[in-house]
């Protein structure tokens, strides 16, 4: 996982759809399905340590310690992360992006900041000073065109911009002509005037993520499972995988030491 493979995939000429993954487990299956990057958002973390919805706060120390984990299963394919929470000062988010590269991560999506310049220079620390991890960053409130501009001429990779719907997206292609731009579907916003990936790319969009769709997917099979064995006292109504392919998801990764069983 590098972030050249990742910057490759922000320069192609398609859009490509990054699925949330959260455990090995499910970064297996993405990988299987033939997805050529994945997202570990901050909103997964929070959701599965904590069931509650994320806040933006979750800790970039829990974020690495989860990728670290999803290596294995990825099978070189990029993994690009949330950096929610980290110091204001530009050092300490090279240090935390340093971080994220050790722990596999191969792109990181910046967190705005009121204030500009500041967030301008932080992008422009990591480029310098952490070039092994691709830098995405997010340009969120008012101004936003002004904002990924900013970003943008700091070195990043792309930009993802919010607060500007998808049919909306050529006057930000017409002021950032040639920056790749990602989007976020998030199950938070609307579904409504959503672009086919062909418009997409016509406008500059090179990156689609949905952080928790898979996630919610997941927990409603859950939901249905524990419904049906309180009712009837067995799950085999609920559509499941079967025990044999998600043996086959694992039976290549590594076993820690403390996890073996001698025989």
């Amino acid at each position: 996982m590098t972030a050249a493979d990742l910057r490759a995939l922000l320069a192609a000429d398609h859009v490509t759809h990054a699925p949330g993954v959260h455990d090995p487990a499910s970064a297996a299956l993405a990988v299987r399905a033939g997805h050529r990057a994945v997202h570990l958002s901050g909103q997964a973390i929070a959701a599965t340590m904590l069931g509650r919805p994320g806040l933006g706060l979750t800790p970039s120390t829990q974020i690495a310690d989860r990728a670290a984990l999803l290596g294995a299963a990825l099978e070189g394919v990029p993994l690009l992360a949330d950096l929610d929470v980290a110091f204001d000062a530009p050092g300490d988010v090279v240090w935390t992006a340093l971080a994220y590269q050790r722990a596999g991560i191969s792109g990181l999506f910046l967190g705005d900041g009121e204030d500009i310049g500041l967030s301008a220079s932080r992008v422009t620390s990591l480029v310098r000073q952490a070039p092994g991890v691709a830098v995405i960053a997010q340009a969120r409130g008012n101004r936003t065109i002004e904002r990924c501009r900013a970003y943008a001429a700091a070195g990043a990779d792309a930009v993802l911009p919010t607060g500007i719907a998808e049919r909306d997206l050529g006057r930000l292609r017409d002021a950032l002509p040639g920056v790749p731009l990602v989007v976020n579907r998030s199950e938070a916003g609307a579904g409504d005037g959503r672009l086919t990936d062909a418009e997409l790319a016509g406008l500059g969009v090179r990156l689609v993520l949905h952080p928790l769709a898979a996630l919610l997917a997941a927990l409603r099979a859950a939901s249905l499972a524990y419904r049906a064995i309180l009712e009837e006292g067995s799950a085999e109504r609920v559509d499941r995988l079967p025990l044999a392919t998600f043996a086959t998801l694992t039976e290549t990764l590594p076993v820690a030491v403390t996890d073996r069983i001698d025989t």
